[in-house]
């Protein structure tokens, strides 16, 4: 890499000169970011180049992860980490007078994804590099992100994420690697001269998908995977063939190129319209085809039969947003390569496989099928063709039973459904926690599970160690190196070696103290970006994640509203100072959310400036919630908040990373906080809640009563008249009318109310323990000893080993 210090020294320096034109005392931290990063890939690439060649050399078996998300995160710390050579840069940058961090915040965080989803697929690629194994990620070039956050006035504002503003140094366009993809139009059956049918198009709309291609480098090896986001431009054959059939005007050219060039330009566009159903529908097609062409065209690189397909090439389906990877297989070996239905058939469904990520039907997606027959024809008629099949075989083993195949369709209702053609299209299906793949197998997807039982497993979700821990909490990485030594770091699973030092007193306050330098930090950023003055002795409470009602940021908003009204009745409760700290956006159309965003600000603005309750509480909500955000806030956190309604969350990934830095787990069992419970034991988490069992018998039964919690218990009650009634949090307006009537006239859908006193006497239990210092560090030390079993190493190498039949390509370290 770098011969030493000096070596990388003059290679930076000429770097800023020849990318440039500059010298380092006229460079501005942007300019040597861009310096940097270039250089850095420039040595990547040779391993990159060297990676490559030894997988088509091997021959060995390729995964395919197609996801609508990569929630990358800054890249530069990350490959300085894996590289192995952080502390060199960060010293060799010192000695130019320029600073490493600052330099790290000069880099936009790519707006490839939205949260947990997107969050997972960059772990996985960046465990699927360090142990060097030969897998890849799709994903599509969105030209704007989610969206940039703002909190005017209370309220979420949404402004275009515009993060190719400044350059991507990482990523490298690739237009000899083009595809075509086609949308609309007609499709034909026609007889050859052998009397085989075969489909012709005409009069569609074809849109060039051009991959620009990102290194990801493994930790302490020479393997570097790649991440291939497309891009969507018009064709200029296209354009042409367009200008000499209609005789278009100029703008007319520009209103088409436009159009094409929507598909890749906003991640998620709003779909509650017909324009916007369709544009996602294209999205989606768009990643899938051009993933699978791509996939397709490696395999003939091989010169094998198509018959050892599955045996060299995985596709992987990460949620349902990628399903059409099943029909476009099928088309391309069919209409293309010229294989029959059942061969076809064969090869596609021992080569897909599908992670389900959710419990909520209103997330497992449908289109419609008029949509689908207009947009992508053929496609649907593939479609169209597998659930008559489908339909056949269970007629076959189950005549007469018309609810079951009913239930079963891939086309019902006038909906083509995407998780039913995953299911059956595929080989595996996994869920992403014990309780969630529990929960598909005897309720959501029971009927399937009973179908294709052999399909069924589960993968719980990690995390990777290397950047939540390592470089983003680098103080306590080094302390737990310095009490068990370095091998952790390529093997989480060794810091339970921790677990034999949980009496030693003096390691105990080194954890506590890295705890309380982190918080100092993090509360200059929070008085540097919002003004609010924060104690750093508080305890800090965190919640950060997507808000989304199941995700329940309500019950916390509420129980914040009982401790100040509690507070102002009685100036003496003994309460610990209590920060809490929100990071969450909601969905543009998802207007409760946007109302409960609108009333946690609300309490911030009225208990921050009450000179009653200031050394108490303090409420920061944090605008534009991202990965880097995280970083900083992560390993300040006292009590991580997982406080989803029992059997909504599929996994947590949060509440790994949280535990990993040492924070204490306030929640319900559900998704993954069922097995950081089983791992940490009773004493080093805090429970509170419904079981998703009594959840579940709830939603059945019909038999919960909000209005009767309501009306029971007065703390409850108080509470909730504050959003309506006359309070310092209504001002006798009416803003707040929805909530209340979410929760007591339309019954409470996430149990909020019900849980409330549960929550509540869980948080005294967090206040009582935290004034125990010693004790407390002692949990910490306990959830991070334990973390190691949420790494998605693990993870993927029980995808690589049970799932795709990989093995790493050469020797990794």
């Amino acid at each position: 890499m770098f011969k030493g210090k000096e070596d990388f020294k003059q290679a930076f320096c000429e770097k800023l000169e020849t990318k440039l034109g500059k010298q380092v005392d006229m460079a501005t931290e942007l300019d040597a970011y861009r310096a940097l990063g270039s250089l850095l890939k420039d040595k990547i690439s040779k391993n990159w180049l060297r990676t490559n060649l030894e997988h088509e050399k091997s021959q060995q078996k390729q995964v395919y992860y197609f996801s609508m998300e990569f929630l990358m995160g800054r890249l530069l710390g990350n490959n300085l980490l894996n590289m192995q050579v952080l502390s060199m840069v960060q010293e060799g940058l010192a000695d130019l007078g320029l600073d490493l961090t600052s330099l790290e915040e000069s880099e936009n965080d790519p707006g490839l994804g939205n949260g947990g989803l997107g969050r997972l697929a960059a772990c996985f690629l960046d465990s699927l590099a360090s142990l060097g194994l030969a897998g890849h990620g799709y994903g599509i070039r969105y030209k704007y992100g989610m969206f940039d956050q703002r909190i005017i006035d209370g309220y979420q504002v949404e402004l275009p994420d515009h993060w190719l503003s400044k350059e991507f140094v990482w990523e490298v366009r690739q237009p000899g690697d083009a595809v075509e993809v086609r949308f609309g139009g007609e499709v034909h059956g026609v007889k050859d001269e052998q009397g085989n049918l075969t489909f012709e198009y005409s009069n569609y709309d074809r849109v060039n998908a051009v991959p620009y291609d990102v290194p990801v480098a493994g930790y302490n090896n020479e393997t570097v995977n790649t991440l291939r986001l497309w891009s969507a431009e018009a064709t200029e054959e296209d354009t042409l063939l367009r200008a000499f059939n209609h005789q278009q005007e100029y703008n007319d050219f520009l209103a088409h190129k436009r159009s094409l060039e929507s598909i890749s330009e906003f991640l998620y566009p709003d779909d509650s319209n017909e324009e916007g159903k369709q544009l996602r529908l294209k999205q989606e097609y768009f990643l899938v085809s051009a993933g699978v062409q791509s996939a397709v065209r490696a395999f003939e690189r091989l010169e094998l039969p198509w018959s050892s397909f599955s045996e060299k090439v995985a596709l992987h389906i990460n949620d349902t947003h990628p399903a059409l990877v099943i029909p476009e297989l099928m088309r391309i070996l069919m209409d293309e390569k010229h294989l029959g239905w059942e061969e076809a058939w064969e090869i596609t469904q021992s080569s897909v496989s599908y992670t389900n990520h959710t419990t909520l039907s209103e997330a497992l997606e449908t289109w419609p099928v008029g949509l689908v027959r207009s947009l992508l024809p053929r496609i649907f008629m593939i479609i169209n063709e597998i659930n008559e099949r489908f339909c056949e075989m269970l007629w076959n083993k189950d005549p007469g039973n018309f609810n079951r195949i009913a239930s079963l369709a891939i086309i019902a209702d006038g909906q083509v459904k995407m998780a039913h053609l995953s299911i059956v299209g595929s080989y595996s299906v996994n869920g992403v926690a014990k309780l969630h793949t529990e929960i598909l197998k005897t309720r959501e997807m029971k009927i399937f599970y009973e179908t294709f039982p052999e399909r069924f497993n589960n993968k719980t979700n990690g995390i990777t160690h290397r950047r939540w821990l390592m470089h983003a909490n680098r103080p306590l990485s080094q302390l737990i190196t310095e009490t068990i030594g370095e091998s952790w770091k390529e093997k989480p699973a060794q810091l339970t070696d921790l677990l034999k030092h949980k009496e030693d007193t003096s390691l105990l306050e080194e954890i506590g103290t890295i705890k309380q330098n982190n918080k100092h930090s993090f509360a200059e950023f929070v008085k540097e970006n919002t003004g609010i003055v924060v104690d750093p002795s508080s305890i800090f409470d965190v919640h950060i994640k997507r808000l989304h009602g199941y995700k329940r940021q309500l019950l916390n908003a509420l129980h914040i509203m009982y401790l100040y009204t509690k507070l102002k009745a009685d100036p003496t409760f003994d309460m610990v100072p209590r920060t809490f700290i929100f990071g969450a956006k909601s969905a543009p159309a998802y207007h409760f959310a946007k109302k409960v965003i609108k009333l946690i600000n609300t309490i911030a603005d009225v208990v921050n400036n009450d000179a009653d309750v200031k050394d108490k509480i303090k409420v920061v909500f944090l605008e534009n919630y991202s990965v880097s955000l995280a970083e900083k806030i992560i390993p300040a956190t006292n009590v991580s908040e997982q406080i989803s309604t029992a059997s909504k969350e599929a996994s947590g990934t949060g509440n790994m990373k949280l535990m990993m830095n040492g924070a204490v787990t306030l929640g319900t069992l559900d998704g993954a906080n069922v097995e950081i419970y089983d791992s940490v034991g009773n004493d080093n988490i805090y429970l509170f809640g419904l079981s998703s069992k009594e959840v579940l018998e709830y939603y059945r039964t019909g038999a919960y009563s909000s209005r009767q919690v309501y009306e029971s218990d007065e703390r409850v009650r108080n509470t909730l008249d504050q959003l309506i009634h006359y309070s310092p949090f209504s001002r006798g307006e009416t803003e707040f009318q929805d909530i209340y009537d979410s929760l007591v006239t339309y019954n409470d859908e996430f149990f909020v109310l019900k849980d409330f006193a549960s929550y509540i006497d869980a948080q005294q239990k967090v206040n009582q323990d935290f004034q125990n210092s010693n004790q407390w560090n002692k949990k910490s030390l306990v959830n991070i000893a334990h973390s190691g079993k949420f790494s998605s190493d693990r993870t993927i190498e029980e995808y690589a080993s049970s799932i795709w039949g990989i093995k790493p390509v050469s020797t990794v370290r």
